[in-house]
């Protein structure tokens, strides 16, 4: 996809602030009827003025400096004007000629390469209503509004239209997740948290903006579907046209929704309500309150755990994950624990489509572990215990118990070595006759015999002397 462009517009809700961008509303508007935490501010009621949020302003600094931003010596507050149903006022309150941060840099893992991606701009604004339609935006017979959402401090990331493909968008905005979660100012598994408009040409072609696009797995789905009608209008000599399309995720299709408007479109002016903040002088206080992000506990992964980098990059790219292997790897041998949490159970975590919260505590892997490391169990055994903890729930001990997980002893592997030797003459013959895969297929009538009990390396090493001595 080398002639492909992409920019990303990408919007993050700072839902773990307490309250919203210009009034006291709470933050906490999920799940709540509609129309119930507003107030005259974000109702836009004649008169009501906003107030900014101070900590809001501190998080986007933060983001800023985390995104690798320079942060503005001073940043103001615009009025975008524009009529919509899910804004009231007639216009958004949100930042124009003085975003509060520029210039930054994000790099992605693409296929094995860290490449930059850059960060033009990072600025602050409220959040619109939500539209609720009946069924799809084409065909729906009417539309709801609901104001909970209007206000909630919204942060917009712009890249430079530096991506190359829809799967280095999506690996672009997982990490962004991750990082606005490490700095503990999103929570990215509420609904609406993070939206995206992406703007997407093939080299040469007029670019075209698709709107709103409201899940992760969305946005790949939604470049990609874009890409082929704009590569098949290209080979049918029909030309693309500049304009704003709408993302349908049940029919996976873009649709036209209006054409581009241009910046001057909206008569962008200064909101008086608002004076301009000098935020230059946070930077140096704020710069001290960022954690240690993806990228740095990365390399203090390898260099503390001795782990692989493989395994450092899954194990932090989420803060809870990362947090749930140091709390094993502290009672733990490092590099087994980096193994079993992240392939055995974010695996089967992945396959129930489930995250690190729905696991089990760490303490219970500890146990597995400890259990693993003295021989009790074997690998087989271990991804057992693990299964039933995250499907049934209980205590590994006692599903080790209840299961009859325990590894068996030398002379039962001894003992079902030699019945399964008994029993497949032509297994032997073929072994015999350098077939390497007829050995590979007792052992497995041997872990099947015991029931997923025995050693693999003992039952290796007890079927070659047998089989040396046939």
């Amino acid at each position: 996809m080398s002639d492909v462009i992409i920019g990303l517009e990408v919007h993050c809700q700072l839902n773990k602030l307490n309250s919203k961008l210009f009034c006291g509303c709470s933050t906490r508007q999920q799940g709540l009827e509609p129309n119930v935490m507003t107030c005259p501010v974000c109702l836009g009621l004649p008169g009501a003025l906003p107030v900014i949020n101070k900590k809001a302003v501190e998080y986007a600094i933060m983001v800023g400096l985390a995104l690798n931003c320079k942060i503005a010596e001073h940043t103001q507050f615009y009025r975008k004007n524009y009529y919509y149903p899910d804004l009231p006022r007639g216009f958004q309150i949100t930042q124009y000629d003085y975003p509060i941060a520029f210039d930054g840099v994000l790099t992605v893992d693409t296929d094995g390469e860290e490449r930059p991606i850059r960060i033009r701009r990072v600025h602050m604004e409220e959040d619109p209503g939500r539209l609720v339609h009946q069924g799809s935006i084409e065909t729906s017979k009417f539309v709801l509004v609901d104001y909970n959402r209007s206000g909630m401090p919204l942060l917009e990331v712009v890249t430079e239209p530096d991506l190359r493909s829809p799967k280095e968008a999506r690996r672009f905005i997982n990490k962004l997740r991750n990082i606005l979660e490490y700095l503990d100012v999103f929570d990215g598994s509420l609904e609406g948290a993070l939206r995206v408009d992406a703007n997407v040409s093939l080299k040469g072609g007029a670019r075209v903006e698709i709107k709103n696009i409201s899940s992760y797995k969305g946005v790949e789905r939604a470049l990609l579907f874009e890409i082929s009608r704009q590569q098949n209008m290209r080979r049918r000599g029909i030309r693309v046209v500049q304009e704003t399309r709408h993302y349908d995720d049940e029919r996976n299709c873009t649709i036209t929704l209006r054409t581009k408007e241009q910046a001057e479109e909206y008569r962008y002016y200064p909101e008086p309500d608002l004076v301009p903040l000098a935020v230059k002088s946070w930077e140096s206080e704020l710069k001290g309150r960022l954690p240690e992000l993806p990228d740095a506990k990365r390399e203090r992964f390898k260099r503390q755990y001795g782990i692989s980098d493989s395994h450092a990059k899954v194990l932090t790219a989420e803060i809870r994950v990362a947090n749930y292997y140091e709390r094993v790897a502290e009672r733990c041998d490092p590099r087994m624990a980096a193994t079993w949490v992240a392939d055995y159970l974010k695996g089967e975590l992945n396959y129930r489509d489930r995250d690190i919260r729905d696991a089990f505590p760490p303490e219970k892997m500890v146990y597995i572990l400890e259990q693993l490391s003295n021989g009790t169990i074997t690998d087989k055994g271990a991804v057992e215990v693990i299964r039933a903890l995250l499907d049934e729930g209980g205590d590994p001990k006692d599903i080790i118990l209840a299961r009859n997980l325990a590894k068996v002893e030398t002379d039962i592997t001894r003992a079902a070595v030699a019945e399964v030797l008994k029993e497949n003459q032509a297994a032997i013959m073929d072994y015999k006759a350098g077939k390497a895969q007829a050995f590979n297929y007792l052992v497995g009538m041997v872990m099947k015999k015991t029931g997923g009990r025995a050693d693999p390396a003992e039952v290796n090493l007890l079927l070659r002397e047998s089989l040396e001595c046939t």
